[in-house]
């Protein structure tokens, strides 16, 4: 389980920072920054894991939690399609990183990443690998990022119904795949993405 640790150990303002959406064939990357200025309640850390580890319900309640506290900062960050594509998957996820980091209230002392790539960020920047199971501040943001952009690719799904990207939010699922080749890629689809890719060349 995460613990506060590290956001003690380091002092002052901490951000934990995590990204959501590298993998997907469509939509964008979502990243999100949170602070705990006071800690973090025993209630709600107890709520708090790396999202990958929670249900979808369990991701859903701990968002509500963290909003409903008080206690979160919150800032969020997101790369399109266009900018993906533009700057490669990795930069669009650093820059959605730095643009959760900005919208935060106030800037952080310090910002714990989760991973091993630092984003380009006007504080100390900490990478952890794994960060999402060791910090709370980052397996926060990890829920916060993966419920938005989730949302997201549901609202999505209402104008493009048949990629059925209201359950598969973009992956490459036996579903979505078949969608692509029978239909095409749509404009939110990642047309340098491998089986985008080889697809459009299949059609074209």
């Amino acid at each position: 389980m995460p613990t506060f640790l590290l956001e003690r150990r380091a002092g002052g303002r901490v951000a934990g920072v995590d990204e959501v959406g590298r993998g997907p064939l469509a939509g964008p990357v979502v990243a999100a920054a949170v602070v705990f200025p006071t800690g973090v309640p025993r209630r709600l850390a107890a709520l708090l894991d790396d999202s990958k580890k929670l249900t979808a319900e369990q991701r859903l309640a701990a968002f509500a939690a963290l909003r409903a506290s008080g206690r979160a900062e919150i800032g969020v960050g997101a790369a399109s399609v266009g900018e993906i594509e533009r700057l490669n998957i990795l930069h669009a996820s650093l820059l959605a990183m730095s643009r959760a980091v900005a919208r935060l209230r106030m800037p952080p002392d310090l910002a714990l990443v989760d991973g091993n790539q630092p984003p380009p960020l006007t504080c100390p920047v900490q990478c952890v690998v794994g960060g999402d199971g060791r910090s709370l501040s980052i397996a926060a943001a990890s829920i916060v990022a993966k419920v938005l952009r989730d949302r997201a690719m549901v609202r999505l799904a209402v104008r493009f119904p048949d990629y059925g990207w209201g359950s598969n939010v973009g992956y490459a699922t036996e579903f979505h795949v078949a969608a692509l080749r029978r239909l095409g890629p749509t404009r939110h689809h990642r047309p340098s993405f491998g089986t985008v890719s080889q697809l459009a060349l299949v059609l074209d």
